[in-house]
């Protein structure tokens, strides 16, 4: 496989950590995983005339968050036309020089490849992601070149984040009159969105393109590309999601399941390798009350 100079230098980075790791890191073995459905959630009926009809959607939009901690949802809001475009300037973005990236100051200087902190192979996600606060997403001096980019952004992360507003408030309704007046909080400042690519690795399918974790966050709206990689924790094993590409994926956050009593759940969860490189777009609510990503 040819290094492209896009690419950050994980493959220096891994070596490095292979050098240095002692017997007690245990190698990563690739099994077979069952793939699993999403509990899967049709939007368009929380807009119905039938009021039996929006209570169901709402219930099961609860339901998912308590028995998964993950949910798809469909008709949601964002036309395929604009997850398109953002996947498009996603592909200009992470295909600039290495270099660019990680010297220009783009997006808020918010460019991260690897795992900085990683000590030894398994603690080390195969993967370059820009993070950048919703109120950064407009402004001009973040984009260089990149001008076509900041149209686009500015249209997904509102979008995205209108679509985080409905999901909380259905949340948090469902916990009592005494939850609903914090929905305020959630605004711009503690929005998120997350641009996450994942090269294809020389190396071996075994390398986690994100090593397992839960969000630390309140809730993520994720946009999935097809060649899938998704792997949560269900009934106390590994389950593959099953890409769906008129879909977004839905999970609740540490912060979420804290602030519910344990009502949601937050469920630890894992990007694996494919042969194919991969792009996705997280909108993360990263804290609450205080902060919000999507």
């Amino acid at each position: 496989m040819v290094h492209s100079d896009s690419d950050p230098p994980l493959l220096n980075h891994y070596g490095t950590l292979l050098c240095h790791s002692t017997q007690c890191d245990e190698p990563q073995t690739r099994v077979t995983m069952e793939e699993c459905q999403l509990p899967l959630i049709d939007l368009c009926d929380l807009g119905s005339d039938d009021e039996m009809v929006r209570r169901a959607c709402a219930a099961a939009i609860c339901k998912a968050s308590s028995e998964w901690g993950f949910f798809q949802v469909v008709n949601h809001g964002i036309s395929s036309q604009l997850v398109d475009k953002m996947r498009s300037e996603q592909v200009k973005l992470f295909r600039a020089p290495f270099e660019t990236k990680a010297t220009s100051g783009l997006l808020n200087n918010s460019y991260r490849w690897g795992s900085p902190r990683a000590t030894c192979p398994n603690q080390f996600s195969w993967s370059e992601a820009y993070h950048v606060p919703l109120t950064k997403v407009s402004d001009e001096a973040c984009y260089g070149d990149f001008k076509s980019l900041r149209e686009v952004m500015t249209c997904f992360a509102a979008a995205m984040s209108e679509l985080s507003r409905l999901l909380a408030g259905i949340l948090t309704e469902n916990l009592g009159h005494w939850k609903q007046a914090s929905i305020s909080n959630i605004c711009d400042e503690t929005c998120f969105l997350r641009l996450n690519h994942y090269p294809a690795c020389p190396i071996s399918p075994e390398i986690f393109g994100l090593v397992p974790h839960t969000d630390s966050d309140f809730l993520t709206i994720l946009c999935q590309d097809q060649v899938g990689g998704l792997q949560l924790m269900k009934d106390s094993k590994w389950v593959t999601v099953k890409p769906n590409k008129d879909a977004l994926i839905v999970n609740i956050g540490d912060l979420f399941q804290a602030w519910s009593n344990d009502v949601y759940k937050s469920v630890e969860h894992k990007g694996i390798q494919r042969t194919s490189s991969r792009r996705c777009q997280k909108n993360r609510v990263q804290g609450w009350p205080s902060q919000v990503s999507t």
